[in-house]
């Protein structure tokens, strides 16, 4: 087992020293899925939901998220991130939506933590978007697909 960054030889949490690290070229893509009554699926993809086009509030909630990570996550650094592409796709036989980020940037430390922290706040805002419908949506199978760049790679192993 790899030993955990975020913490010092004493055992006190700290923010990582990326100081030395080359700027390199960073990938990462993550994914979730909120499940829904077939309903609910239904309102989304008619675009008829009361709050608005769900996906499309949904998308920019997922950029605003990936770009505020450091402010939400304790020892995460700032990053200038050059690309968030949120994507989502319809899944009917499962009654469900499917979230995919992909964020990139140049510099010394990844962006796996704005993929996933854009993907959990796109699936939140579905979520708040719908609940008048559907108290019963669950997040899921929120992931790290692949991540790029630097000393690791990472591909998930689905």
């Amino acid at each position: 087992m790899t030993e955990l960054t975020h913490f010092d030889a004493q055992g006190q949490a700290h923010m990582v020293d990326v100081g030395a690290k080359p700027n390199t070229h960073r990938i990462a893509i993550a994914e979730g899925f909120i499940t829904m009554q077939a309903a609910t699926l239904d309102i989304i993809a008619a675009g008829t939901a009361k709050k608005g086009d769900v996906l499309g509030i949904a998308r920019i909630a997922g950029i605003m998220a990936a770009k505020k990570t450091s402010e939400l996550i304790p020892l995460c650094h700032p990053i200038a991130l050059t690309k968030v592409a949120v994507e989502f796709e319809l899944l009917p036989e499962k009654n469900a939506v499917r979230c995919e980020v992909r964020t990139e940037t140049v510099g010394p430390t990844g962006v796996e933590m704005e993929a996933l922290t854009a993907v959990q706040v796109s699936l939140l805002t579905i979520y708040d978007m719908c609940k008048a419908a559907d108290k019963h949506m669950m997040m899921n199978g929120i992931i790290l697909l692949k991540k790029r760049g630097g000393i690791t790679d990472h591909l998930a192993n689905k």
